[in-house]
């Protein structure tokens, strides 16, 4: 029996933790950010620019893909990356929400 108490929580609450938990990597936001610079980019170039090995890029592609963040078409034996802009900006706007809910007028009570 497990002690799962995430549905307790709003669906945005939810939501918000789970963006953040994809891009909790900094490998996943160096591909992001990779991509974003380069358009779109092959599998197998994506660990040339990156200190780790393919395999692990493949996972963090992975990651990134199943999160809906980029996209990839197959081209023979290589897979072509490349954002998804329309998945980014619903993060984008997410997190924008969250952090304008959460800093607007707040006044730290503490003497830290």
């Amino acid at each position: 029996m497990t002690n799962n108490k995430s549905e307790e929580f709003t669906s945005n609450q939810q939501k918000i933790a789970l963006y953040a938990k994809v891009l909790s990597h900094p490998a996943r936001v160096a591909i992001v950010e990779l991509l974003a610079k380069e358009k779109e980019i092959k599998t197998g170039n994506i660990s040339v620019d990156l200190p780790i090995s393919r395999t692990t890029v493949s996972q963090h592609l992975k990651e990134l893909k199943e999160m809906g963040i980029i996209q990839g078409n197959i081209d023979g034996l290589k897979i072509h990356y490349c954002l998804n802009m329309e998945r980014l900006n619903e993060i984008k706007s997410a997190f924008n929400s969250f952090f304008s809910k959460t800093i607007s007028d707040h006044k730290c009570s503490c003497d830290c």
